[in-house]
C-alpha cells in the first residue's frame, strides 16, 4: 500500500522546546492519520529528523510498503537522498535510524517543499509548542 506522509519538526530557540508532527494520507490525498508530540529541548534539525522517523513509523503501522515523504527541511531531504554529507554528530544516529527504517519499505521517495506546502504538519508542530 502506498501512503504519503508530510513531516515537520520545529524548535523555539535553537536549541529550545521542540515538537514534531506527521500527517499521513492515502493515494486519494485523504488524511488517514496525524500525530504530533513534544520532544523536549532540541535543535530544529534534530526535530526535523525525529519527525521523519515518526512519519516512517506511523506509515509502517498503517501497512505502508511504499512511501512518499514530503518535508520542508532541505537539509534533511538532501542528507537522506545522499546529496549532502551528515556532518553534525547529533544528526548521525538520527540519519542512520531514518535510513534503516526506510530500508524496511519496498520503495520510498522524499521531496522538499516550501513551508506553506507543508501547512498541516507545520500547524500541528506549532499547536504542540503553543500548548506546552
Amino acid at each position: 500500500m502506498k501512503l504519503t506522509v508530510h513531516v515537520d519538526g520545529g524548535a523555539r530557540g535553537n536549541p529550545g522546546p521542540a515538537a514534531i508532527a506527521a500527517v499521513l494520507s492515502d493515494r486519494d490525498g485523504e488524511v488517514i492519520d496525524s500525530v504530533s508530540q513534544l520532544i523536549g529541548r532540541a535543535t530544529n534539525n534534530v526535530a526535523e529528523y525525529r519527525a521523519l522517523i515518526l512519519g516512517i513509523e506511523q506509515a509502517a503501522a498503517h501497512g505502508a510498503t511504499e512511501l512518499e515523504i514530503v518535508g520542508d527541511s532541505e537539509l534533511v531531504v538532501k542528507q537522506v537522498r545522499g546529496e549532502y554529507k551528515v556532518k553534525k554528530p547529533d544528526l548521525k544516529p538520527l540519519h542512520a535510524a531514518a535510513t534503516a527504517a526506510l530500508g524496511r519499505l519496498d520503495s520510498w521517495s522524499i521531496r522538499h517543499v516550501r513551508r506553506e506546502l507543508n501547512a498541516e504538519a507545520d500547524r500541528l508542530v506549532n499547536e504542540a509548542l503553543d500548548a506546552a
